[in-house]
This record gives structure tokens, C-alpha cells and sequence, in this order.
């Protein structure tokens, strides 16, 4: 038997264990072993299982990941998230529907200190959803604004799924956190059209806001100087060369602990218990990189990548039309697996079609990015939509879904124009680096 046809095997193997609910790092490691085996032999895959976790366990590059979740922890119970929400409602007070875009805009500043799109619906949840029910919005709006402004929690840097993409990928962190500033802002300001078309349609889905004084705009806007701080330690200094991403991510959890401390936000109890979340986020999430790496070892020995780009070659398609097909196929396969999972499976797989067909795998990483979004709010899985629903279980999942679809419109305009205009990702990467 080839080792493509064992490849092959091998992943009608992984989707059927993940569809038998095996948890993706298991039946990752599982795959990834059983088929480095019966590629290379029992010995050789059994040395593989036995160096991968020391590897990855004494890489300096993973570091970064738990320093980011701390900072995103420490910042949620801290309050920051309820500060920054009340800082972008001042900013739409006056506008029908201004609780729904300061959700977006809360959503998208809070993923900048978070990295964690699941961390930043469930955070806003708790802040705007509540609000907007007391002032009167339909509950299909308030929920789906919240699950569709968590997304921007993945891509807004700093961004633990970049940190992820870049290790699997072998690319530069820094570069990857400034090519998903300007589609990450630009993905809020869609979300932000969306429900200011929606109300303008539909204005019996919000109420009109009351106008706020500026005096009062201000106070509000000042009142979120501790998120300011982060982002600027955090993001800023690494695209100014300050710090390494490992630095930035050090002095950015020490800085919120700082913070948090200093103004009596937190008290050890929570700081502890910060530490604990952390520690057990940071713990899953290695588990399936740990299990990731074994399966992309198994990939690369059944030369599948150098096959699938041979097979494109044959089918003389035109660059831009693979990649829509990668599109498409990424949407489906958000339908049943979570981003992590789905970057972790695939990036060994299409990383090198892509480059083979002259895009840039910085570019390709923020596309992945952006088309991962959509699969955290679609159907039968969206993670967001359950993390809304455990919270909030007296919203109908049909009533969030019918709200979702208006804000797949604003994640299919933000694709369409990485495709046509790659330079909304790579302008500001190649002005700075």
C-alpha cells in the first residue's frame, strides 16, 4: 500500500474517531502514530512518540501561549471587559442599536488583550446580553451580535490561534500580528454596518439609544486606559521592536496582574485563581499541539501535500480558484470541528499548495483565520453560539442562528476582499518588517 493511500486512510480514519466524539487531541496522537507506523515501522514511530513532548515541552517559541492566556484571564476578572464595553457604548450612545455595536466594538477590544474568541463571547455575554434585554432588544440581535463579535477575539492580535498558526507554519509571530490588524479592524467596522443596516430595516430589533453628554463620553473613554496600556505593551511594543513575542507576552501578564492589583480589581483569591485557569487552558491546548505534531510527522512521510500539489497541477486551474475551493472546504469543515483542530489538521496539508501557488503563507495564515471565524458561528457546531447558550439556555439555538446569518454577510465581504486585495494583510507586515 503507497503512503498516500495510507494518508488517505489515515484521515477517513481521524474524521470518523472525531465524529465518535474521541477527544481531537486522542484520536490526533492516535492517527499520527498508528500511521507513522505502518509507513516507517513500530520502532521508528514509538521515537517519534517519544521525543515529540519533549520537544514541544522545551520550545522557547510556545512560551508565549500561556503568557498571552494569562493576560486574557487576569484582564476578565479584573473587569476590564465590562469597563471597555461601558468606553464603546458611549461612543454609539445616540444611534438606534448602540448596545449591539458597542458589543462589537467591546468584543473586538477585548480580544486584543484576550486572543480567545470562546473567552470573549462568554465574557460579553454576561456584560452586554443583559443590558440589552433590560433596554428592550430582540433576543436573536443581542445574542447574535455576541457571537459574531467573539470571533474578532481570534484575530485581533494578540492572538493565540496566530501563536499557533505561526509554530505549526514555521512563521514569524510579529509579522502575522500585524497582517491581522487592519483585516481585524476592518471585520469589526462590517459587524458594525451590519447592525446599523439591520436596525435602519428592522428598527423594532433596537430601541433608539439616549444621547450621552460628551462630558460623560470622556469619563467613559478614560475609563479604559487599562486595556490601552495592555495593547500597547502587548502589540505595539513588539511592532516597534521592544520586545520579542515572548517578551511582550511576559510584560503584558505581569502588567495586567500590575494593574489589576494596583487598583484593587482582583484579590488573591481571584489572582490564584487566574493562575489555575491558566494553567489548565495552557494544558488542554498542548495537548492537542502535542497530538498535532504527531500527526503532522505521520502527513509529511505520506508525502500527501507533495501529491495534492502534483494532482492541482494536473487540473491547470487558475491560483484564485484553489483557493476558493480551500475556502469552501474550510466553511464545511467548520461545521464539525473547532478552529484549533481545524488549523492543526490542515496546515500541513495546504500551507505548501498555497505557497506553491505564489501566495504568501502570511496572507494564507490570516485568510485561515478569518474563514475559521465563520466556522465558530455556523451550523450544526458554532462553539460560539453553545458558549452563548450555556449561559443563557432560555434564548431558542433557532432564534440564534436566524440572527447569525446577516453577520456571515460582513465575514463573506471581509474573504472576498483578502482575495482580491492581498495587501489588506501584507501592507503593514511589509512597512514594518
Amino acid at each position: 500500500m503507497s503512503p498516500q493511500i495510507i494518508g488517505l486512510l489515515g484521515f477517513a480514519a481521524l474524521m470518523v474517531l472525531i465524529l465518535l466524539r474521541v477527544p481531537v487531541a486522542v484520536a490526533l496522537g492516535l492517527v499520527g502514530v498508528a500511521g507513522y507506523a505502518a509507513i516507517d515501522g513500530w520502532e521508528r514511530a514509538f521515537l517519534v512518540l517519544g521525543a515529540t513532548p519533549f520537544d514541544l515541552a522545551s520550545g522557547y517559541s510556545l512560551s508565549v501561549v500561556p503568557l498571552f492566556i494569562l493576560m486574557g484571564v487576569v484582564a476578565a476578572r479584573s473587569g476590564m471587559s465590562r469597563e471597555l464595553f461601558a468606553a464603546a457604548n458611549a461612543q454609539f450612545a445616540g444611534r438606534r442599536g448602540a448596545l449591539a455595536m458597542a458589543t462589537i466594538g467591546a468584543c473586538a477590544g477585548f480580544g486584543a488583550i484576550c486572543g480567545s474568541s470562546l473567552a470573549t463571547a462568554a465574557t460579553m455575554t454576561r456584560i452586554a446580553v443583559p443590558e440589552m434585554r433590560r433596554y428592550g432588544y430582540d433576543e436573536r440581535l443581542a445574542a447574535a451580535s455576541v457571537a459574531s463579535g467573539g470571533t474578532l477575539g481570534i484575530l485581533i492580535p494578540p492572538s493565540v490561534i496566530l501563536v499557533i498558526y505561526a509554530i505549526i507554519a514555521e512563521e514569524s509571530v510579529p509579522q502575522l500580528f500585524a497582517a491581522a490588524l487592519i483585516p481585524g479592524v476592518l471585520a469589526a467596522l462590517l459587524h458594525v454596518a451590519v447592525i446599523w443596516i439591520l436596525v435602519r430595516i428592522r428598527p423594532e430589533l433596537a430601541p433608539p439609544s439616549p444621547v450621552m453628554p460628551w462630558r460623560e463620553r470622556l469619563a467613559a473613554i478614560a475609563g479604559m486606559w487599562k486595556i490601552g496600556v495592555l495593547f500597547f505593551l502587548a502589540v505595539v511594543g513588539i511592532y516597534l521592536g521592544w520586545f520579542s513575542p515572548t517578551e511582550a507576552a511576559a510584560v503584558g501578564a505581569f502588567g495586567a496582574i500590575v494593574i489589576a492589583a494596583a487598583t484593587r480589581a482582583i484579590t488573591l483569591k481571584e489572582l490564584v485563581g487566574a493562575f489555575l485557569e491558566t494553567v489548565a487552558t495552557t494544558a488542554m491546548l498542548f495537548f492537542v499541539v502535542l497530538g498535532a505534531f504527531l500527526f503532522a510527522y505521520f502527513v509529511v512521510q505520506t508525502q500527501l501535500p507533495v501529491a495534492l500539489v502534483a494532482w492541482v497541477e494536473g487540473l491547470d486551474l487558475a491560483p484564485a480558484l484553489v483557493i476558493l475551493a480551500l475556502v469552501v472546504f474550510y466553511i464545511a469543515l467548520g461545521c464539525y470541528l473547532d478552529s484549533i483542530s481545524m488549523i492543526l489538521i490542515t496546515v500541513p496539508v495546504f500551507l505548501p499548495l498555497a505557497v506553491h501557488l505564489g501566495y504568501s503563507p502570511v496572507w494564507f495564515g490570516i485568510l485561515l483565520v478569518v474563514v475559521v471565524e465563520v466556522g465558530l458561528i455556523t451550523p450544526p457546531v458554532g462553539m460560539n453560539i453553545f458558549v452563548i447558550r450555556a449561559q443563557l439556555p432560555d434564548i431558542p439555538l433557532g432564534a440564534v442562528y436566524r440572527g447569525i446569518v446577516p453577520f456571515l454577510a460582513a465575514d463573506a465581504a471581509l474573504v472576498l476582499l483578502l482575495l482580491a486585495v492581498p495587501a489588506v494583510a501584507l501592507w503593514l507586515p511589509g512597512v514594518l518588517y
